[in-house]
This record gives C-alpha cells, structure tokens and sequence, in this order.
C-alpha cells in the first residue's frame, strides 16, 4: 500500500468531519520510532470524535479497502487510536489534546500542519 495514498484519505476523512488542527508527523527519520506517521486532529466533544474516528474508518475501508488494525479508546472517546500499521491516527478531545501534547514529544520529527483547502 502506498503511503501516500492511505495519508491523503485518513487527513480528507478527517476534514471532511471538520476536524481541527489536523497535523502530519513524519517519524521515518526516527530510529527509535514504531511506526512511520502519525496524523493528529481534535474534535469538540465526545460525539465529534467519535464520527471523526468512525468516518476515517469507513472512507480507508470503502476507498482503500484497508480495515484498522487495532483501534483504543472508542469507549470515551477523548483520545482515539486508530492503528493503520505504518501510520496511527490520534483522534483527541481537545482538552485531551492539550493535557498530552503528543506532538511536543515528537518535536524533533517532521510535523506538517495540514491546511484546509475548502
């Protein structure tokens, strides 16, 4: 599966359910790394993640018909992993999202903030 591919639909997904602040961090160059990317976004409140999560799941498999490997959190729904092999989605609330500041701890990674086009 190209990278690049699975990236652009996992990001339009998000967009498309208006998630915000949606950034693209690219780990490749990290040793230590388990994974090639993370995609970033946070919704308002628990229903807003949810879609955001449920609809990233729906267009990979419709479009790309790659299922996720292992998805956490859906239960609460403040941080919701989507694990996609190479790239995992993190799906926050926004206080969540504050509180953990994962892309603080990539800071030496490539981080992409992804602008919304429409």
């Amino acid at each position: 599966m190209n990278h690049d591919k699975l990236l652009n639909c996992l990001i339009e997904g998000l967009l498309e359910k208006k998630g915000q602040e949606v950034l693209k961090i690219d780990l490749t160059k990290l040793d230590y790394a388990a994974c090639d990317y993370f995609v970033i976004c946070h919704g308002d409140s628990v229903t807003q993640v949810r879609a955001l999560a449920d609809w990233v799941e729906e267009k990979t498999e419709d479009l790309l018909k790659i299922r996720v490997a292992h998805r956490e959190g859906i239960e609460n729904a403040r941080w919701i992993l989507l694990d996609y092999g190479n790239t995992v989605v993190h799906v926050f609330l926004k206080e969540a999202r504050e509180y953990y500041k994962l892309e603080d701890l990539w800071g030496d990674a490539d981080i992409i903030m992804i602008k919304d086009e429409k």
